[in-house]
C-alpha cells in the first residue's frame, strides 16, 4: 500500500477524533496544555494501537466485535455528549471552581472517548493484514494523525467556546451524539 492511501486512511480514521475534540473543545473545562497533551496522546496511542492490535488480531476477534462494537461506540459518545448537554443546560453560577467541572481529559470519561474513536481502527488494522501493508508505518501515521486532528479541533472548539459561551458546550454535546447515531445507523444500515 503507498503512502497517499495511507494517508488517506489515517485522516479518514481521525475525523471521529477531531469532531469529539472539537466538542470537548466547547467545554467549560479549561484548555490548558495538560488537556491537550492527553487528549492528543490518548486519541493517537488509541487510533495507532487499535490498528495494530486489529492487525495482529485477525479476522476471528474482528467478527466477534464487528457484532455490537457500533453500539459501544454509540452508548460511549451518548455519555458523554449528554452530561456535556446537561452541563451546557443547568444554570452555573459565574463563580464555578475551575476543578468542580467534569475533566473529560482524565479518567473513565477519557478511555471511553479513546475507545469510542478508535473501534473503527481496529477493523482498519485486519484491512491492513489482508492488504500486507506495513504496520508500523500504518500505525504511526494513524496515531500521529489522530493527534493532530485532536489538536486542531481542541483549538478550533476551543475558540468558539470563548465566543459563544455555554451554547458552544450544549453544541459539543450534540456533536458527540450525532456522531455516536452515525455510527450505529451506518452500521445497522450497513452503509
Amino acid at each position: 500500500m503507498d503512502i497517499i492511501s495511507t494517508l488517506i486512511i489515517s485522516i479518514a480514521l481521525a475525523m471521529d477524533c477531531f469532531a469529539v475534540s472539537l466538542g470537548i473543545g466547547t467545554s467549560p473545562v479549561p484548555t490548558s496544555r495538560r488537556l491537550i497533551f492527553r487528549i492528543t496522546y490518548h486519541f493517537g496511542l488509541f487510533q495507532g494501537g487499535m490498528a495494530f492490535l486489529g492487525w495482529l488480531a485477525g479476522s476471528t476477534v474482528v467478527q466477534f466485535i464487528s457484532a455490537f462494537d457500533h453500539w459501544i461506540a454509540f452508548g460511549l459518545l451518548a455519555y458523554v455528549g449528554g452530561r456535556m448537554i446537561h452541563e451546557g443546560i443547568t444554570n452555573h453560577t459565574e463563580d464555578i471552581n475551575p476543578e468542580e467541572l467534569a475533566d473529560p481529559s482524565r479518567g473513565r470519561s477519557l478511555v471511553m472517548l479513546s475507545i469510542a474513536t478508535s473501534i473503527d481502527a481496529l477493523a482498519v488494522g485486519l484491512s491492513l493484514a489482508i492488504l500486507q501493508a506495513n504496520i508500523l508505518v500504518s500505525s504511526l501515521s494513524i496515531g500521529i494523525t489522530s493527534s493532530l486532528l485532536s489538536l486542531v479541533g481542541l483549538l478550533v472548539g476551543n475558540n468558539l467556546s470563548n465566543r459563544f459561551g455555554k451554547r458552544m458546550e450544549i453544541l459539543g454535546g450534540v456533536i458527540l451524539l450525532i456522531i455516536g447515531l452515525r455510527i450505529l445507523i451506518s452500521h445497522l444500515t450497513g452503509a
